[in-house]
């Protein structure tokens, strides 16, 4: 965890920037769009920081960062929402946990967590489904059955009483329920009723919840780097 907090930092100061600027909403531009995108560019940073060679050797920090690639461009997507562009914006996230669920993989199976996070998904749509419609009946649907499905792979991975886990493991499973948190609170917000200080409960779990799955992508080199002490 130390030797990657430093490269961190870039990431810590363009969230800062987003929350200190805190650009109205109301009046989207490019400038703004940045500004909320900046944090997820400094993750790509983050990522590329630890060589070419390491992306291209672990496919699941590959798939990381081509998941944080279109988080980026589904963050541009929804500084326009009101202008109809909610849906191009649900499309990237969708994409992006496609991705996350691939990076971490099916392996342990864990059928309990996913029967959980299968009740929790169902819980989220019944409550949604009354104030939703056509088309996002759905979309929705498949929005929520896909967040969930990258929840439960990976909390999977995070097997506690087996002494089975890392941190990176532990930081994908905090990083996929606060996802689940924050795109919760856009879908009630939007399409239920407005929830106190929205805006800030979805950004903030969004940016920690990006942070962490980020990571989780350097499990792979920490293996690697045991095995290789070990030898």
């Amino acid at each position: 965890v130390k030797s990657e907090g430093p490269k961190l930092v870039p990431f810590f100061k363009a969230t800062c920037v987003y929350f200190v600027l805190w650009l109205p909403t109301s009046s989207p531009s490019w400038f703004s769009a940045l500004i909320k995108c900046l944090p997820i560019f400094c993750l790509w940073v983050f990522l590329l920081a630890h060589g070419v060679n390491f992306l291209v050797a672990h496919r699941s920090a590959t798939k990381i960062l081509a998941g944080l690639i279109f988080s980026a461009v589904g963050d541009a997507f929804l500084i326009w929402q009101e202008q109809g562009y909610f849906v191009h914006g649900l499309l990237m996230f969708a994409i992006t946990h496609i991705l996350y669920s691939s990076a971490f993989g099916m392996k342990p199976l864990d059928l309990k967590a996913g029967f959980v996070m299968a009740l929790v998904s169902s819980f989220c749509y019944t409550f949604l489904y009354s104030y939703l419609s056509v088309p996002f009946t759905y979309l929705v649907a498949v929005y929520i059955a896909l967040i969930g499905f990258m929840g439960w792979r990976a909390t999977a991975g995070v097997q506690l009483c087996n002494d089975l886990w890392t941190w990176t493991k532990l930081s994908a499973c905090i990083g996929a329920v606060l996802f689940m948190v924050s795109d919760l609170t856009i879908a009630v917000n939007k399409f239920c009723f407005p929830v106190p200080y929205s805006r800030a409960i979805i950004m903030a779990t969004y940016y920690a919840a990006q942070m962490l799955i980020a990571l989780s992508a350097v499990e792979s080199r920490d293996e690697g780097d045991f095995k290789k002490r070990s030898w």
